[in-house]
């Protein structure tokens, strides 16, 4: 039996939306002490904007699962099990919040570029386009905006290393347009839930996504040992 998903974490963040089409869900945050203690719900519920097409299973620490497979370009959110591996914001890495995160951090500038083109080398990550000496990309997003969607975000480990080409990428926790906009993919909320959930995370307590439907929280809570729902 492989291990379960939610193992080794003492750090989650739940999102859960009413159903695969949704464009918004309800995120919850769990901590615990140790791998063996029952989980410690954190504040009330956020709510956050997911893709314009609902969601689809993603690439990621969970087993291959039965049903639509996210694909690049497609407007899902990625359903499943993924770690958060880094921070980012537009906060100067000297910046008093930036040295008191507990993720790894980078602060971005305008050449910093998210690839999405499945042809690069560089597909579904985050680089320094000045010091890349032959760019391979025809596609990219902007890590530095004009908006502050990305003032604060985090990196969900989505079709990570190796990431196959065509599964999705640049996946992120970031700042909502507004409550009501989705997203292309990624999940997001409000600054101030953002900014929280940022200086909550802690690489050593190996925090972990887990997204879903209702109905498959439903389905994996026991097999997947879930912290239940609120109300």
């Amino acid at each position: 039996m492989p291990p379960l998903p939610l193992a080794d974490t003492r750090q989650l963040l739940v999102v859960v939306a009413p159903s695969w089409a949704s464009t918004a869900g309800l995120l919850q945050r769990y901590e615990r002490d140790t791998r063996a203690a029952n989980w410690r719900r954190l504040g009330p519920g956020v709510g956050v904007s997911l893709g314009r097409a609902g969601l689809a299973w993603g690439r990621g620490l969970h087993a291959q699962q039965n049903g639509l497979e996210k694909r690049e370009g497609d407007g899902c959110a990625p359903a499943g099990v993924f770690a958060i591996t880094s921070l980012f914001g537009y906060a100067p890495a000297d910046r008093a919040f930036a040295r008191a995160l507990k993720l790894p951090y980078l602060s971005t500038t305008p050449d910093f570029k998210a690839i999405d083109d499945p042809a690069s080398v560089h597909y579904n990550r985050i680089v320094d386009q000045a010091a890349v000496a032959n760019p391979d990309w025809s596609s990219c997003e902007d890590m530095r905006r004009s908006d502050e969607r990305y003032a604060v975000g985090a990196v969900v480990a989505h079709n990570a290393e190796p990431p196959v080409a065509g599964a999705g990428s640049c996946i992120f926790l970031h700042v909502w347009a507004a409550a009501d906009v989705p997203t292309a993919g990624c999940t997001a909320m409000a600054l101030a839930d953002m900014t929280e959930i940022a200086g909550w995370l802690d690489a050593a307590a190996m925090p972990l996504l887990i997204q879903l439907p209702l109905v498959e929280h439903e389905r994996l809570f026991e097999a997947w040992e879930l912290p239940p729902l609120v109300a």
